[in-house]
């Protein structure tokens, strides 16, 4: 039986067939379906009521936060919650945080929770990955913005999926804003321009002038967008950063991001502000500082890809 029909076979078997997925996403989704099927927990639903793989039940996952996968994921993702109408204007969805095991959303609380709780670990972790950059991580959040509206920044409600303070080695103010992927193609159609956009590009002085139709378009602007908060936090006295980066996290599988980040660079004259960084290189940074059985609980459920090949070698 040829690759993809015994993959759609399987798919079927562990109810994660979506027609729409593209490859990376097919795998993806089955590899979070067999992660529900070890640990015997229930099945989630589509909003057409049958059943899929990738999900488990919202009822059950409020009760259980199973969607984590260590007890300070679990507390950092409550304390979000909490705290996600306090007029904050944080964008968390109760549904894509807790139910959906496929989401970017959880991934960013089981990679980075025991950091928030252990700012000793993040500071080893990121001096791992920015040597030149970490002197001491203050500080790690979730879905952080400097204000989402204002237009001292972007004026929309651009965010930082995870959001890291730390002093350089210097001694100054530092920051670097993630975002994280997970199965994303970044195929969602780009938002509406703002003028705002190109005052900033402007003031940054980073772009190729012929590439902005394509930074104001998928898969570029999502992006572009955060990337200019990250420069339009850097460009605000009041704030007094003296260092900021912005990192597009992903799983060097999916192609769709990969290119993107590569085609995202091409748009650059001057890169420092901008690391695309792969999952793979932060759960290896992850497994040489952290200690228990955590990281490859993590590694396990999010690139456990050598599962899915053997069971299409069965």
């Amino acid at each position: 039986m040829p690759h993809d029909d015994r993959l759609a076979v399987l798919l079927h078997a562990h109810k994660a067939f979506v027609a729409t997925d593209d490859p990376f996403q097919r795998r993806a989704r089955l590899l979070q379906a067999l992660w529900r099927e070890a640990r015997g927990l229930p099945i989630g639903a589509k909003t057409s009521g049958d059943p899929i793989g990738s999900r488990i039940p919202l009822r059950f996952a409020k009760e259980s936060f199973a969607n984590f996968l260590t007890d300070a994921a679990k507390n950092a993702a409550r304390a979000e919650l909490a705290t996600a109408g306090d007029g904050a204007g944080k964008l968390i969805a109760e549904d894509r945080l807790l139910a959906n095991l496929l989401s970017s959303q959880p991934l960013c609380f089981n990679l980075f929770g025991e950091l928030q709780a252990d700012r000793g670990l993040a500071t080893r972790v990121f001096r791992e990955l920015y040597p030149d950059r970490i002197g001491e991580v203050t500080a790690v959040r979730f879905e952080h913005s400097p204000g989402r509206g204002d237009p001292h920044y972007t004026g929309d409600r651009s965010a930082f999926g995870v959001f890291v303070e730390h002093s350089t080695p210097a001694g100054a103010r530092g920051f670097i804003g993630i975002e994280v992927k997970y199965h994303e193609g970044l195929n969602d159609a780009a938002s509406s321009h703002k003028v705002r956009y190109d005052a900033l590009a402007d003031t940054m002085g980073c772009f190729v002038a012929e590439e902005r139709a394509a930074l104001r378009d998928k898969p570029l602007q999502q992006i572009w967008r955060d990337h200019l908060l990250a420069g339009a936090m850097l460009g605000n006295a009041d704030d007094r950063w003296a260092s900021g980066l912005y990192v597009f996290l992903h799983a060097e599988s999916n192609t769709r991001c990969v290119q993107a980040a590569a085609r995202y660079g091409a748009c650059l004259t001057d890169a420092r502000t901008f690391s695309p960084l792969t999952l793979e290189r932060l759960i290896a940074a992850l497994h040489k500082h952290a200690t228990g059985t955590w990281v490859s609980e993590l590694e396990d459920r999010y690139l456990g890809w050598k599962k899915i090949d053997a069971l299409l070698a069965s």
